[in-house]
């Protein structure tokens, strides 16, 4: 029987030491094949060229570099681009990118499906497939710049910022998304700040509390309520670990940064007769208080599974001018790559599958906040 193979993709660099050392090899290798892999773009060993030729059939006999495959590439009329991504065992997760002046920001997907069933949220109505791996989560990086030919010399950047806000939630699946994030801030891989590499949870407190001993990656969390009862309703897992529990776990990780000047993103999905009134407003801008915090306001995109309705326009800006006045910085979130259901929580769309003819996914994407109030 021929053992497993390897998959470098996903292995951050103190990994990647340990796997050259348990080779043989010097740790210094790993160096060398981490910047093939993310700064090049290389997936052969027989293009590494500074490895010797021993090693380069070593690395082969043991070892792979496998990004997950696109299985479809959609392009907006805004410039939002979404690829439909097939991992192992053949399930489908969406990897989006937004690009906004010189910013591109991805996001992407931590499992297939979601096992935390949010009522507004598309993907949750799929249920929980799996976890992805580290090499299915950071491959979603490296498929993004590969379709922009943005690992060519000379190539300006085309992802400056990565949002954990795709399909899953991250916290639930610990583990291969800190060795993925690790590998987005590694200098030898793409290089991004600890600010520009954001996690969104609803709300899973024992895992945030262990993030805030490993990570310092910026941090969201999926408020979309001002109290326990309607947020027992709107995200399900607010019975286990409630609001005050939440925020008294999302204050101690930023409590717990060496930059002392970091807040969190509190995420608000505003749906029409549900939590979008004033009073609402009113209620949020006391609980969030002494928080620190700024507040994204979302507007919800309708799903095929759900009666929940879009606010007007009126509705966002009266719920905006509310939090403005109590003095917080406010953001609304623009729709972006509605016209190829890229949109927060909209379809993932039709996608032609080898074995059947089409299936359609659900999904709830987070895009980047586009208009500042």
């Amino acid at each position: 029987m021929i053992a497993e193979r390897t998959n470098l993709l996903g292995l951050p660099l103190p990994k990647l030491r340990t796997f050259f050392v348990e080779l043989g090899e010097k740790p210094f290798r790993a160096q060398q094949v981490l910047k093939w892999i993310h700064h090049a773009g290389v997936d052969c060993f027989d293009d590494m060229t500074n490895l010797g030729k021993g090693l380069r059939e070593k690395l082969a006999a043991v070892a792979e570099i496998r990004p997950p495959e696109i299985v479809s590439q959609q392009d907006s009329a805004d410039g939002t681009r979404k690829w439909a991504i097939r991992v192992e065992g053949g399930g489908l997760v969406e990897t989006v990118l937004i690009p906004d002046g010189t910013r591109g920001t991805l996001c992407v997907s931590s499992q297939v499906g979601c096992s935390l069933d949010c009522s507004f949220c598309a993907t949750g109505k799929q249920g929980f497939q799996r976890d992805l791996s580290a090499a299915e989560i950071i491959g979603q990086v490296w498929l993004a710049l590969k379709s922009y030919a943005a690992f060519q010399a000379g190539k300006g950047r085309v992802v400056t910022n990565v949002v954990m806000m795709g399909m899953g939630e991250p916290l639930l699946n610990f583990d291969n998304v800190v060795d993925a994030m690790e590998l987005m801030m590694e200098d030898l891989a793409y290089g991004l700040s600890k600010r520009r590499v954001t996690l969104s949870t609803s709300g899973v407190v024992p895992a945030l509390d262990r993030l805030a001993e490993c990570s310092e990656v910026s941090l969201a969390v999926s408020l979309h309520a001002p109290n326990n009862a309607l947020r027992d309703q709107l995200v399900p897992i607010n019975r286990k670990y409630p609001i005050e529990v939440l925020l008294a776990s999302c204050r101690n990780y930023i409590d717990r940064q060496t930059d002392k000047k970091r807040v969190v993103t509190v995420e608000y999905i505003l749906i029409a007769g549900v939590n979008d009134q004033p009073d609402q407003a009113r209620e949020l801008a006391v609980l969030l208080r002494d928080f620190p915090c700024k507040i994204n306001l979302i507007p919800f995109n309708t799903i095929a599974q759900s009666n929940y309705r879009r606010p007007s326009g009126n509705a966002v800006s009266r719920f905006w001018q509310v939090l403005v006045d109590a003095g917080f910085v406010v953001t609304v979130r623009t729709t972006r790559g509605d016209d190829i259901n890229a949109a927060c929580g909209q379809l993932v769309g039709q996608v032609v599958d080898r074995t059947r003819r089409s299936e359609r996914y659900q999904r709830s994407n987070e895009t980047e906040v586009v208009r500042v109030g």
